[in-house]
């Protein structure tokens, strides 16, 4: 079968990166360790909170898209879903720049570069080709092209884009979800790290 994924806090971590860049700007105490979503919810309570957030989007998924590490395990499990015979394509939403970020860091290619840094395209890596990869300006344009992949399932970190009613009816979803929260629709599973995900899709031979 196809299995898509998505990219950002799927297979890219960025919660130290967003941790970092918080303390630098001083919006968080040095010792502060919440978690992504628990961090954008904290700097929202700041005057212009929504624009705080927003910058800090635009440094971490542009200019200081190096402090993002793979999600322990990714590799390996994309490696055995591929020898198992399935095929891997990353969809993901991202425009070609954020809204707020002076150093106007071209996003796609960053999130490429990245990859290539982590052996995404390489034999001995994930294998994967560059075509693989489809970006996608809305996520509106995100579900029609995972639907036009005929993906059989797909595995996101945002449950909100799981539940749009876009989201096609055919293709099982799978929430990617660190933080331990499991969500409570029985039609979606979900999977706190990528041994989980390991389990579910080949020890399970799903």
């Amino acid at each position: 079968m196809l299995i898509g994924v998505d990219f950002d806090n799927t297979l890219a971590d960025y919660q130290e990166a967003f941790l970092a860049c918080a303390r630098e700007r001083g919006w968080v105490g040095p010792d502060y360790a919440g978690q992504k979503r628990a961090l954008r919810d904290l700097l929202r309570l700041r005057p212009e909170g929504d624009l705080c957030w927003q910058d800090l989007q635009g440094e971490v998924y542009g200019p200081g898209i190096g402090r993002a590490v793979l999600y322990p395990g990714a590799a390996d499990v994309v490696r055995r879903l591929r020898s198992s015979g399935h095929g891997v394509v990353i969809v993901s939403h991202k425009t070609e720049f954020a809204g707020r970020d002076p150093t106007r860091t071209p996003l796609r290619q960053a999130a490429l570069g990245w990859m290539t840094g982590q052996s995404f395209f390489e034999a001995e890596g994930m294998s994967l080709a560059v075509s693989d990869v489809h970006f996608c300006a809305t996520r509106a344009e995100k579900l029609a092209k995972i639907d036009d992949l005929r993906c059989a399932l797909f595995i996101d970190d945002l449950e909100e884009v799981l539940l749009d009613p876009g989201f096609p009816a055919s293709i099982r979803r799978v929430l990617f979800r660190p933080d331990g929260e499991a969500h409570g629709d029985p039609s979606i599973a979900t999977c706190r790290s990528w041994a989980e995900v390991g389990d579910l899709l080949i020890d399970a031979d799903a």
